[in-house]
Parts: C-alpha cells; structure tokens; sequence
C-alpha cells in the first residue's frame, strides 16, 4: 500500500531538476560585467542551437545562480498581434468620381491597413487622412497604390503600408476603378510595443532547377522553430510574381523501416513578388521577398524544401535561402552579485511553471546579456530510472500472467479429473 501510494506521488509531483542530471549548460554573459553587473530585469536571446539540444519547446530548460533555480519566463516577440478583422467601413459614397469612406480603428498602434476589395484587373490611388477624435482636423498620411495585376501574372495587393500611427479615425479617398459596392471592409494588425527579431537558422545558395522549379533544401535539428524563410535575389527582374511551396518532413528512415512510420511531411504556400514600374499613371513599388513558414515538430531532424515556381519564366537570380526564427528571449531578475547559468538536457523534466511569469511585464531598459558556448556539464550523470519495475520489464509481466493462467488451467484440469461422474 505504502509502495503504491509512493508511485502515485510521483506521478503527480514529477521529477525535480537538478544540476547533475542536465547533459548541457550555459554561461550568461551580462554586457555589465566589465563594470560590474546591475540588478534588475535581465534578458537573454535564445539560439537555435539550444532548441536542437533542449527538450520540446524548451520543455527542461533551467537557469541557475550557484545551486538555486531562479524564475524566468521565455518571450516572444510576434510579428504582428492579431487586431480587429473586418473592420466595417462607415460613409461609404461618392465624392465625384472617387470612392470614399470612413473608418475606426482600433485604440492600438498600427502601420499596415488591408482594404478588402472585389474589383479584378484595377489600379488605384488611395488617400489616407486621419485624427484622434472624430470630426477633429486631419492629418494627411500619404497616398498609396492597390492594384490586381493577376491577369498579367503580377499578383495583387490591397494592403496600404501606413507610416506608424495611433490615429482613431481614418479618411480613405480611392481614385480609380473601384466602386463603394467592391469595397467590403477593412482589417489592420496592432503592432508589438518591440520590433520582431530574426535570427537566421540555416542559409543556402545551392539552388537546383528541376522542370521549371527553383528548389533549395536544408537540414535542420529537431525542435528548431522555423517561423519564415526569406529571400535575397538580384536587383532584376524588376516586375515577377512567383508561387512558392514550402514542405517539412522528418529526416528519419523510409517507412517500414523497423516497423516505424514515418511521419508525412507539413507543406504551406506563399508568394513572392516585386514590382516596380508605372502603369496608367500610377507608380507601383511593392516587395514581398518572405514567406509565413509551417509550424513542425518532430522528434528527429527536419528536411526543409523550398520550392519556387517559375512556370515559362527565366528562374529567379537567387542569392540567397535564409530559415530564420523569431528572437526568443529568457528574461529574469538579476542579482548584481550572482552568476547565472543555464542548464538543459534533462528529457524526464516538464515545463517549468513561474509565478514571475503571472506578473511578468517587459521593460525596455532591461539589461541585455549572452549565452556563452554550449558545454557538457561537467558534473552530469544520467538519471536514475525511478519507474516502477513493471514498466522497465513489461515483458516479465506477460510471462508472470501467462504462468497464473497456466497453473489455473492445470488446477482446474485435474479438479475435472478427481471429480466422479454424477449418479444416475
């Protein structure tokens, strides 16, 4: 009974991190610590070198100063914070032959406005203005060019690249073919109080051509996030919109190996495109040269693909293939006295569970700090296997109960043996 209950602590409790039991570590470099290191809330960037050796989603990852473990919290930059969808426009009319319509956006800071519209094979000028309050004089912003080019293989885009701003009321003025009715709402994307960071995870310029594909691919470690993949190319050519194909699969045996499926890849789409030149009086000038990554991950390595389609087109003069991630940063409270290392390698830890996390809040004054180089811990020894002895022998288990069965069907034969027939 006491046995059993014992196990049933554990299961709930779990195993505690300790220092010898973690097969990597960490020096944390402060950039104070040639002129003495100060207190206060400290952060670290997160490289991909500790994902490749840390359990999933950093699941054992541990700081310590000396022997104390200190709280911390892991935090991500995002690109962009989902806003309002489908803003719905107000005002919507005519002022001669423009569209023009009104707008409220949402109390956040914001730069890029997306206008939803129905018109194909268009061109047109937006106006932006705006103000804090409605009814209150107007700030102009800038003018803008929407098109629909995909009739000429050139993509489209709708979005209006607003400077930063914080304006509660927005004034569109659209010069061109695109009526109130084509217009059917608006969505914009509140911007983080930081600029994201990209860190690169691998890179490539061995491009291979193969039909009317452009295909590079990359090895990438298990457990590294990949959030995009970027591209450099050549200042030409000046217009080109190309579909692009994105697949990741585990670089494990083929199927059937062992008895061991492996699982089928993770595949997404995106475009790239540039465009520069004058059309029907408009000047165009928009780039996109990245695409949204999938999210995976597997247990073992990862093949990345990268595939551009170039259909009849003259491949694209690609410099460069770059899988980068979003900055993760460890921060934490510093100790103007104490000496920190992070520690990881423990795969029997779950994730860690702060209060400080519960009352974290960002600071844009934090100190910044480093990771030195990944190193064994000296003092590293495997953990014990504290699971119960049936489960480290599960094939002594099926023996024990085939026995049971066997002497049970023994005992019950020779009852029927002993047993005189009934009298008639």
């Amino acid at each position: 009974m006491k046995l059993g209950m014992s196990l049933l602590l554990l299961a709930v409790v779990g195993v505690s991190p300790e220092i010898r039991y973690f097969r990597y570590d960490r020096a944390i470099q402060s950039s104070g610590q040639s002129s003495g290191q100060q207190s206060g809330q400290t952060c670290v960037a997160i490289d991909s070198g500790i994902f490749a050796h840390a359990a999933p989603q950093l699941a054992d990852l541990r700081l310590f100063r000396g022997t104390t473990e200190t709280p911390y919290v892991l935090n991500v930059v995002e690109a962009a914070e989902p806003g309002l969808k489908e803003i719905q426009p107000l005002n919507k009319g005519l002022q001669g032959r423009d569209t023009v319509f009104d707008a409220e956006l949402p109390d956040a800071r914001y730069s890029d406005v997306e206008l939803a519209v129905t018109a194909k094979d268009f061109i047109a000028t937006v106006t932006v203005s705006g103000s804090h309050t409605q009814g209150a004089a107007e700030t102009r912003l800038g003018s803008y060019t929407i098109f629909d080019l995909t009739g000429q293989r050139l993509g489209r885009s709708t979005v209006l690249h607003l400077p930063e701003s914080d304006l509660r009321f927005l004034h569109f003025q659209i010069a061109g073919p695109v009526t109130p009715e084509n217009l059917t709402g608006l969505s914009v994307e509140r911007l983080p109080a930081n600029k994201p960071k990209y860190d690169i995870v691998a890179q490539s310029s061995a491009i291979a051509r193969k039909d009317h594909s452009s295909i590079v691919e990359f090895a990438v470690p298990a457990h590294v996030p990949i959030d995009r993949i970027a591209f450099s190319l050549g200042a030409e050519p000046a217009l080109f919109s190309r579909e692009v194909t994105v697949s990741a699969a585990p670089a494990s045996p083929a199927s059937g190996a062992d008895g061991v499926e492996t699982a089928p890849p993770v595949t997404s789409s995106g475009n790239i495109l540039r465009i520069h030149r004058v059309q029907d009086g408009r000047r165009i000038d928009e780039e996109r040269l990245t695409v949204a990554a999938p999210f995976v991950d597997f247990a073992t390595g990862t093949t990345w693909k990268v595939t551009i389609e170039n259909g009849d087109d003259t491949p694209l003069a690609i410099n460069s293939v770059r899988l980068e991630m979003l900055e993760r940063r460890l921060c934490f409270e510093a100790d103007a006295q104490g000496s920190y290392e992070l520690f990881y390698g423990d795969p029997a830890l779950s994730p860690a569970h702060y209060d400080y996390a519960a009352f974290f809040s960002a600071k844009a004054a934090a100190a910044a700090a480093a990771t030195g180089a990944e190193e064994l811990n000296p003092a590293f020894q495997a953990r014990p296997d504290e699971r119960p002895f049936t489960e480290k022998h599960p094939a002594l288990l099926w023996l024990a109960l085939i026995a049971v069965i066997a002497l049970l069907g023994g005992i019950a034969l020779r009852t029927a043996k002993r047993t005189p027939p009934p009298q008639s």
